[in-house]
């Protein structure tokens, strides 16, 4: 079984650092920029920093389900390849809407775009799991045929 999730696992430690490291950045920018819990607003830099880790934090739960689906009904390997590619480009989300408000939207759209892939991924794997267990109906032979 394990040799089944171990790629989706790494990946999803790997984002778990991802979302510690955002965290730290929103710490870092309080101290740097004067802004104490629970104040959300301050200058501009500290609230595109603070944007950018709720933004990623929101997503967060929407791409690990999406991983894990992708990962358990259709390929562990293209899950894991699609995770690390959300991933990258949520770096660069953050990175870029730390610098400007304009910096975040080609990786915003990037991301979105992997989580559509996940999407769809998913959803052809559990339609081939459920036509194949109770109708006998092999979709991913057409596919691939």
């Amino acid at each position: 079984m394990l040799d089944q999730i171990h790629w989706l696992a790494a990946v999803t430690v790997l984002g778990v650092l991802e979302q510690a490291y955002f965290f730290l950045q929103v710490i870092y920018a309080r101290r740097l920029f004067g802004v104490s819990p629970p104040k959300i607003s301050g200058p501009p830099e500290f609230e595109r920093i603070f944007r950018a880790q709720v933004n990623s934090s929101e997503y967060f739960p929407i791409f690990l389900a999406l991983l894990w689906q992708a990962g358990l009904f259709f390929h562990q390997g293209l899950a894991a390849a699609l995770g690390l590619l959300y991933l990258y480009a949520r770096y660069c989300y953050f990175m870029g809407y730390k610098a400007s408000s304009s910096g975040r939207l080609a990786p915003i759209y990037f991301s979105a775009g992997v989580l559509w892939i996940l999407i769809a991924v998913s959803a052809l794997g559990i339609l081939h799991f459920f036509l194949s267990r109770y109708v006998g109906l092999n979709v991913l032979q057409f596919l691939t045929a």
